[in-house]
């Protein structure tokens, strides 16, 4: 009896310990698993236009995009991010991939990215939809960067397929920088999609940072495009320019414009190889980081003739209730001169969004 008593304490002696091994036991994580980062944002809109005969109002899912990204080693940063959309008309573009790329980021001076990401020309197209302030992006950069580009190529969210340098350098006596440039080559097809005619399109720009908050800038844009018209199938060049200037204060004012004009035929032949826009926005805070009101100046010529002109004159407000949550409120009087009717030309327009971010 006692000698089973003393190999049952000694089993059960052996079973703690071996417990207590196995809670004992770690998994040891990776670091760029731990420095991994999950965000995102959403758009809820509200629009109504006047219109004659074409009257509108419709709450819309405007955006949602999920977004991951992290480190591998010290210097390799990478990002992938998908878009979803309610109300498409097609659902087959959305769920989609806008960006997946990675960065070496050694220096400040030589940054190289490749993957799927913004192409880099004009001040307003890298920026945040929410952040950048309006409704949408100004015409100039719709039409003529690759969100509804006049060229017909897909929505891309002004994004392509590439590889990119940029940098900063020449540093003043705080230790900030006074110049940056960068400069990439694209498929120039737009996101998710191969090169159709084996030309890449260069794309580039510098600006300099004379006063904190300051940046004035020139960018450059030369490629080409394979077109279908009854005719049969062109190449066409696409060659654009911007010039770009903002100031943004530290207390919560902003000013940017911008003046974008493009070479090369478009979707239509009828409409001409040249187009051009320019816009011009002040944000001015009534609360500091909290409330503000704005307006802007939106001007497209799909033919860089008055007769093909589209104005915007917006004004609006915005409300942060925190840094994730903010209500957005605009008016917009529309003068559309490629409407037939001289007397139907202008018509207003109402937007409301939501937006939030996690």
């Amino acid at each position: 009896m006692m000698k089973r008593l003393i190999t049952l304490g000694m089993m059960a002696l052996a079973l703690a310990a071996n417990a207590q091994e196995k809670k004992t036991t770690t998994i040891e994580v990776p670091q760029w698993v731990k420095d991994m980062k999950l965000s995102g944002y959403g758009m809820l809109q509200y629009q109504g236009l006047d219109k004659e005969d074409a009257h509108e109002n419709s709450f819309q899912l405007r955006m949602f995009r999920v977004s991951l990204e992290g480190r591998i080693a010290k210097d390799f940063y990478w990002k992938g991010q998908i878009q979803l959309n309610g109300n498409t008309s097609s659902l087959g573009s959305s769920p989609r991939v806008v960006d997946l790329f990675g960065e070496w980021q050694k220096y400040d001076f030589l940054r190289i990215k490749a993957g799927q990401f913004k192409r880099p020309f004009s001040f307003e197209n890298p920026m945040h939809p929410i952040t950048q302030g309006f409704m949408s992006y100004s015409q100039p950069i719709s039409k003529l960067v690759g969100f509804s580009d006049r060229t017909g190529e897909q929505a891309s969210n002004g994004r392509d397929i590439g590889v990119q340098l940029q940098g900063d350098f020449l540093k003043n006596a705080n230790g900030r920088n006074l110049m940056h440039y960068q400069v990439g080559v694209f498929n120039g097809e737009g996101i998710n999609t191969k090169d159709a005619d084996n030309r890449k399109d260069v794309i580039g720009g510098v600006w300099v940072m004379p006063v904190k908050g300051m940046r004035i800038g020139a960018f450059g844009w030369t490629g080409s495009r394979v077109i279908t018209y009854t005719q049969g199938k062109m190449v066409v060049p696409k060659n654009r320019y911007a010039l770009s200037a903002e100031y943004v204060t530290d207390n919560d004012w902003t000013f940017r414009t911008e003046y974008v004009h493009s070479q090369g035929y478009g979707s239509n032949l009828s409409a001409g190889d040249k187009a051009d826009g320019y816009y011009a926005l002040c944000i001015a805070p009534v609360i500091e980081r909290k409330l503000h009101v704005k307006a802007r100046y939106d001007l497209y010529r799909d033919r860089k003739e008055w007769g093909t002109s589209k104005t915007y004159y917006e004004v609006g407000a915005d409300y942060l209730f925190n840094k994730n949550l903010q209500l957005n409120i605009e008016y917009a009087r529309v003068n559309d001169k490629t409407i037939t009717a001289a007397d139907k030309h202008s018509y207003n327009m109402v937007d409301v969004e939501l937006d939030f971010k996690f």
